[in-house]
């Protein structure tokens, strides 16, 4: 059963004079990642070993030079943040120029799918403190029954129950309002919407970097479907970066 919240909250469904305020918390939802990404990756072995290979040879190419080997290990450092920030850009930006872009065809026009905010009154002002939406795949929706993936564009075969599943996009919840309830009180909101619709599953993608989303997901009954490094961006990138895509299902 879902958290309840401690906030005074209201979940409703998504007007068009939100989507400032949603944007807003979607794109700090996503970016917010990339400097854990980053620590991430440079704390990986072998990172730490190429890193300390970079400084030696600037030392050594510097003519002793410990300024030439602090240099060489910058540039490495940001060579590997750089592609930490390109995924999760390149991915942003994917779902701005897409579901975004038009939030009236993808979500609100189709009774299969939905979009809600969690709306909270701060000194007399409404503000917007979580979103959450359903994209439904119906069975044959998809060519040969294959699951759509958000994160690479690819498809991920698909053979349980008749093939129907709700795809959870984008969960957000503001910063200072987080631990308190409120992302459990909006997947279950959207869990119950599948089941209504009567959806086989519901799944959401999480990248590794997200241990609050894993944690959530799996605290509501999710387990853990598939897991890949493959995104949109080049594969050196996401080699560099060693970002993981964890797909998880919960079947209702």
């Amino acid at each position: 059963m879902a958290q309840k919240s401690t906030l005074p909250c209201s979940i409703r469904p998504y007007r068009p004079t939100d989507k400032a305020s949603v944007v807003s918390l979607i794109r700090f939802g996503v970016m917010e990642h990339v400097y854990p990404a980053f620590f991430k990756a440079m704390s990986h072995p072998d990172h730490v070993g190429v890193a300390l290979s970079i400084c030696m040879a600037g030392y050594v190419l510097g003519g002793s030079s410990y300024f030439q080997a602090v240099l060489f290990g910058g540039a490495w450092a940001g060579m590997v943040y750089y592609c930490c920030n390109e995924i999760y850009l390149g991915y942003l930006n994917r779902k701005l120029a897409g579901e975004m872009d038009d939030v009236q065809a993808h979500f609100l026009d189709n009774p299969s799918n939905n979009f809600w905010v969690a709306e909270m009154d701060v000194n007399g002002t409404s503000k917007i403190a979580g979103v959450v939406a359903v994209l439904a795949h119906k069975g044959g929706d998809d060519a040969d029954g294959r699951r759509s993936n958000s994160w690479n564009g690819s498809t991920v075969a698909s053979d349980e129950g008749d093939g129907s599943y709700g795809e959870v996009f984008q969960l957000v919840v503001s910063f200072q309002l987080r631990r308190k309830g409120l992302g459990s009180q909006l997947l279950q909101t959207a869990i119950d919407f599948c089941k209504e619709q009567g959806l086989s599953s519901v799944v959401l993608e999480t990248s590794s970097i997200q241990a609050a989303a894993l944690a959530l997901s799996k605290k509501t009954g999710f387990v853990q479907a598939s897991s890949h490094s493959s995104t949109h961006s080049n594969r050196w990138i996401a080699k560099l970066a060693r970002i993981n895509v964890l797909r998880m299902e919960k079947v209702i």
